[in-house]
């Protein structure tokens, strides 16, 4: 029979191997049973209601394994408490966001993994990471005041009513590109916002981008915030406007 170190063991072994298959620079680390604390505040923030939700009505957080991406997106890993082998795995959500942030966006709900964390790998990247990440950009679209989220192929960034410009890429491959021209990302809602106080180092960097992100098969779209217009196509060769150059006729039209 195994004891509690033994489980505890097994879970941070099998977290670490499923966060260094995962594509992107995932790291993990164990939350113990006598963090309490931080187990309450973890199981009120993930993101089910339907297969881990019914498990944890059951069975309280216990101990759980954290994988982290750079970005702020995070997984939950914890024991499945029946006589399968292997674990539950949830999306968490974003700490501290308003409840209108949340609208109209599908709970990306976990999955049951096999005592592989090989496989496992794979099956997280094919369901449940394709769909915790088009949920994270459908919440920060909203907190943007967007129409539109970004997509696994296209990136649809936003001018804000400061001059500065914002997008919540679904697909990691592009935040270094993003942080490399000047982007910055917010620790608390993980969007990415471009200062617009330099016009002429704005629309460099958004024209630089542009080859840089269609290398990668990622397209870039652009739009006003909420109220002004649909997303349009950005060329990569010609950036929008800077901020200082936009006329009202042109951010109404």
């Amino acid at each position: 029979m195994h004891n509690d170190h033994d489980i505890s063991d097994r879970l941070a072994s099998y977290a670490d191997v499923l966060a260094g298959e995962l594509p992107g620079a995932w790291t993990s680390s164990l939350v113990p049973a006598d963090a309490k604390d931080d187990l309450a505040e973890l199981a009120d923030r993930i993101w089910d209601l339907d297969l881990v939700a019914a498990s944890l009505a059951e069975h309280p957080l216990q101990q759980a394994a954290l994988l982290t991406r750079p970005d702020g997106a995070q997984l939950v890993l914890l024991d499945r408490h029946d006589e399968r082998e292997g674990f539950l795995i949830a999306a968490v959500a974003p700490r501290a966001l308003p409840d209108e942030a949340y609208r109209a966006v599908p709970e990306p709900n976990g999955i049951a993994l096999a005592d592989d964390p090989f496989l496992s790998a794979e099956q997280v990247a094919g369901d449940l990471l394709a769909r915790y990440d088009t949920a994270l950009a459908q919440v920060r679209t909203n907190i943007l005041g967007g129409t539109q989220p970004s997509q696994t192929d296209r990136i649809v960034l936003t001018w804000q009513v400061d001059g500065s410009v914002a997008t919540a890429p679904v697909d990691h491959r592009a935040d270094e590109i993003l942080r490399a021209h000047g982007f910055v990302q917010d620790p608390q809602d993980g969007i990415y916002r471009l200062r617009g106080d330099d016009t002429q180092a704005q629309a460099r960097a958004l024209r630089e981008i542009g080859p840089q992100l269609e290398a990668i098969s990622i397209g870039i779209g652009l739009q006003h915030s909420a109220g002004r217009t649909a997303t349009t196509a950005v060329p990569a060769s010609a950036p929008p406007a800077p901020a200082g150059a936009r006329t009202p006729s042109v951010r109404g039209r």
